[in-house]
């Protein structure tokens, strides 16, 4: 491709106005924006598919302190994980053109990029999006912190997202016995059974019995583990449910995240502390910064799994980019099943 054939726009979603409360699809507006020729050391990638992540929920009420993404003010482009070809690189780097990287410029069909941002696919997973997996937190939290073994009983919150989907499959994998999710969603706790394998499905919000009732019937002699993406209430009887010597690893906060009350940022759970010091249960906030070599394990670990057909990755796929502006708002409010990914 010359750099004529070269675009030289980009279609890209903005965040149009901060929301009170949760955003809507008005929230967001599509935008051409003009596209520079990449100069050496850039790459131009056509991306093919990006990540909807319930985080941007967060960055975009503005709360970022402690994070290591920027905030999203009314008028910026979005941004998230993404897949994508490149059709441009000039110079004589690593990365040619027809390459598949990994990258952060997702929400725009084309992206600009340093080279040194955009990571190579390589042959590891068996399809390209695989790469859009949120694995590698459930993987590295129940590796290390929780360290699932044979014989466990785990409970994995938020089960039917795009983490809790792998959660619950990765801990059978590595040798738990039974395997209880929790969601807001007959239909979603109907498929986390019979396609994934759970052995029983918690319903959580208005209308459903107590949790802390439910959780106690489901598992009468406590749970061994705990990986929890929710946490307020469901993290407390999670907590109160634990056996001693129990290990609870938080690798979200969608509680906070998926509420109208926060700006995404606070995710309040009353916790017994006397009786997690009496039952000796440890209780780990989960970063894959601080446990280097998690990422590229999972990713190992993944591709075996897929190709023998040991793991699903399931995901609800949207079409091009003028649905993308509903995709946000249609993941807060529970509609998809998994990761949520826009193909273009």
């Amino acid at each position: 491709m010359t750099v004529t054939d070269l675009p030289d726009s980009t279609l890209e979603v903005r965040l149009a106005s901060v929301p009170e409360g949760l955003p809507e699809p008005g929230h967001f507006t599509l935008s051409r924006t003009p596209l520079a020729a990449p100069a050496p050391g850039q790459v131009l990638v056509r991306n093919r598919h990006f990540l909807v992540f319930p985080g941007l929920r967060t960055l975009i009420g503005g709360r970022t302190k402690g994070l290591p993404l920027p905030s999203l003010a009314a008028g910026d482009a979005l941004f998230g994980p993404a897949v994508g070809e490149v059709v441009a690189a000039p110079g004589n780097g690593p990365l040619k053109p027809g390459d598949t990287v990994v990258h952060l410029a997702g929400w725009r069909d084309h992206a600009l990029l340093p080279a040194a941002e955009a990571v190579p696919a390589g042959d590891a997973l068996p399809t390209p999006v695989a790469h859009l997996a949120q694995g590698a937190a459930p993987y590295g939290a129940l590796t290390r912190p929780a360290r699932v073994r044979p014989g466990d009983t785990i409970l994995v919150t938020g089960a039917a997202g795009a983490v809790g989907t792998l959660a619950g499959q990765i801990a059978r994998l590595l040798g738990a016995t039974t395997v209880i999710g929790t969601t807001r969603s007959p239909h979603k706790a109907d498929r986390l059974v019979r396609e994934l394998g759970h052995d029983r499905v918690l319903l959580a919000g208005p209308g459903q019995r107590p949790f802390a009732e439910q959780l106690a019937a489901a598992a009468p002699d406590g749970l061994d583990v705990v990986l929890d993406t929710v946490g307020g209430e469901q993290l407390t009887a999670a907590l109160d449910a634990a056996r001693p010597g129990a290990r609870v690893a938080l690798v979200g906060a969608l509680a906070g995240q998926m509420s109208a009350h926060t700006a995404g940022d606070r995710s309040p759970a009353e916790i017994d502390t006397f009786g997690l010091v009496v039952r000796g249960i440890t209780l780990t906030g989960y970063s894959g910064a601080d446990h280097p070599g998690v990422e590229e394990e999972w990713t190992r670990r993944f591709g075996a799994w897929l190709r023998s057909g040991e793991i699903r990755f399931p995901y609800t796929e949207i079409e091009g980019m003028h649905a993308a502006r509903a995709a946000l708002p249609e993941l807060i409010a529970g509609r998809h099943f998994g990761a949520v990914v826009v193909r273009l």
